[in-house]
């Protein structure tokens, strides 16, 4: 390795400081195609774009041609890879939770990103928006008050077994007919899905990116966080398989939030205006959607999603105070404490991999959580690290990992407590009884200013749909074109249509909102082995960057 400072390549800042650059004599899109076509530019890796493209269009053309066939073939795919590999999701998550907390507390927490003498390039404000948009934002929507209603509802209804497995969804034994254990129980299940784990799993795959594109001057793709232990065949197919493996998690990932969004907008607009709740009303809102954010794709990352980010942020804390000043504050405030005491308390069962009678609940819920997180993890972690330059990695880490995670808590302690409350002391089972898009709209219904909430509620979900997709366009054209930042736009409006796209035929096609889950779940499998990889590409990269400071 040689000390470089002051060195830009293709729109990524310069190590600053005792930074060290890795001696390659590989230059950042040195295999790309450029041209134009018509008045369109083009700047591709290849032959990553290629596969990539291909593989997608053929995907959404084969799924349109025969809905029914593979509507199968993705049910198949579920439950084949949740109930052979639910271990493997659940120790590999539970590595990546260690792993972080390691770093944080050893003097690796030291190193900076960028260098020595690199800054932040956004305040705390922007930075905490940016992720939260990017990260998590429909998912919150969507599971907010439902998940915590569904395993309160479970917890409560105790186990039920049939020829000796147990048949019942409740997590670990359940508590059947202890309504306080029930809601503490209900709580530490949601919370273990959105706190630690995957916050860990997007903290791995963002330090990877930063530490090797800031600190060692290598592409701002997956494959340059494997140049530790592949050399200089990254370059080459070893690196091509890891990019393409990024590209398929992080488009099939972003059209499983895509759908959810669709759906639970769709509901908020049947709830509000008596829209019909179709396949045809989604592919309208998945389309129009899709196209505000090409709009945003055309602003860039500046003037597109960190303003909307920002704007939804603030939108989302208004509600969030809302509904904790106007529901059951006490009770509200009580709970979040105990969710957290709770949520210590079953941590240990909850990421046991081996051994665990409530597969159900294990297989259904937490391997496709982790599941869906890895194959977010390209998207949310490029984007993470994208603005996360200047930080420590022990900040970075503190930041990425715990604070999230504390606010993820707040949230679900809020809605889901809310509509809890409801059940328990009000006897209003709406909520309870409804599907999963509704949930958070029919809790909203019994609020003072339900109609404004529900409104609220709905431009929330269309733009961290908007921040989703835009975001994810970025990352998915990074990838594709080399590693380079600033490719030309039409490529970045290419994934953008087609991530819609990949979300309209999944939704149509047989299996509905569970083919999205299937092809999370089968894409997020390959990816759990590169992030197990790239845990000790990053030990590697770190004792590097502490050996010569």
């Amino acid at each position: 390795m040689t000390d470089q400072t002051t060195e830009t390549s293709d729109g990524i800042p310069s190590p600053d400081g005792a930074a060290h650059i890795i001696d390659t004599e590989y230059e950042i899109g040195q295999d790309n195609l450029e041209g134009s076509v018509g008045p369109f530019g083009f700047d591709i890796h290849n032959p990553v774009f290629a596969i990539s493209g291909l593989a997608i269009v053929a995907f959404v053309f084969y799924t349109l041609a025969l809905p029914e066939q593979a509507g199968s073939l993705f049910s198949w795919l579920f439950s084949s890879v949740t109930k052979g590999f639910d271990w493997f999701f659940l120790g590999a998550a539970n590595i990546f939770v260690i792993f972080c907390l390691f770093l944080i507390v050893t003097p690796f927490g030291n190193v900076r990103l960028g260098g020595t003498e690199a800054e932040p390039d956004y305040s705390y404000i922007g930075w905490f928006a940016m992720l939260f948009a990017a990260g998590m934002g429909i998912g919150l929507m969507f599971y907010g008050v439902s998940e915590p209603l569904s395993h309160f509802a479970s917890s409560m209804g105790g186990t039920a077994a049939e020829n000796g497995a147990r048949t019942d969804w409740a997590p670990l034994g359940g508590a059947a007919g202890n309504e306080a254990e029930a809601v503490r129980l209900g709580m530490a299940a949601t919370i273990f899905h959105w706190g630690l784990h995957p916050w860990a799993i997007y903290a791995v795959v963002a330090l990877a990116l930063a530490l090797f594109s800031y600190n060692k001057g290598l592409p701002l793709t997956i494959r340059s966080a494997f140049y530790p232990i592949f050399g200089d065949a990254v370059w080459g197919w070893v690196g091509h398989v890891i990019d393409i493996l990024a590209v398929f998690a992080t488009l099939f990932g972003l059209a499983t939030s895509l759908g959810f969004g669709a759906t639970q907008a769709n509901a908020g607009l049947n709830e509000l205006f008596g829209i019909a709740v179709s396949s045809t009303t989604e592919v309208i809102l998945i389309s129009g959607i899709t196209a505000i954010a090409l709009v945003s794709v055309l602003r860039g990352l500046d003037g597109g999603v960190k303003i909307l980010s920002e704007i939804n942020m603030g939108l989302a804390f208004l509600l969030l105070i809302f509904v904790l000043l106007v529901g059951p504050t006490v009770f509200l405030l009580s709970l979040f404490w105990d969710s957290l005491v709770a949520y210590v308390q079953f941590l240990p069962a909850l990421s046991n991999p081996v051994g665990r009678e409530d597969v159900n609940f294990m297989q259904g819920w937490t391997s496709f959580y982790w599941a869906w997180w890895i194959s977010w993890s390209p998207f949310v972690g490029m984007f993470i690290a994208r603005v996360s330059r200047g930080r420590t990695v022990r900040e970075f880490m503190i930041c990425v990992l715990l604070i999230p995670s504390m606010v993820c808590v707040l949230w679900m302690s809020v809605f889901g407590g809310t509509a809890i409350y409801q059940v328990i002391a009000d006897g209003y089972t709406a909520a309870q009884g409804a599907e999963l898009p509704v949930k958070l709209f029919k809790m909203l219904d019994v609020m003072p200013l339900a109609g404004i909430t529900s409104l609220v509620g709905i431009v929330l979900v269309i733009v961290f749909f908007v921040t989703s997709s835009d975001s994810g366009s970025l990352v998915i054209d990074t990838i594709t074109a080399g590693g380079k930042v600033d490719a030309p736009v039409p490529q970045r409006a290419f994934w953008c249509i087609f991530e819609g796209a990949v979300a309209i035929v999944l939704l149509l096609s047989a299996g509905g909102l569970q083919s999205l889950q299937s092809m999370v779940i089968s894409t997020g499998l390959p990816f759990t082995v590169v992030l197990l990889i790239m845990c000790y590409a990053i030990l590697r990269g770190l004792m590097s960057e502490r050996k010569n400071t």
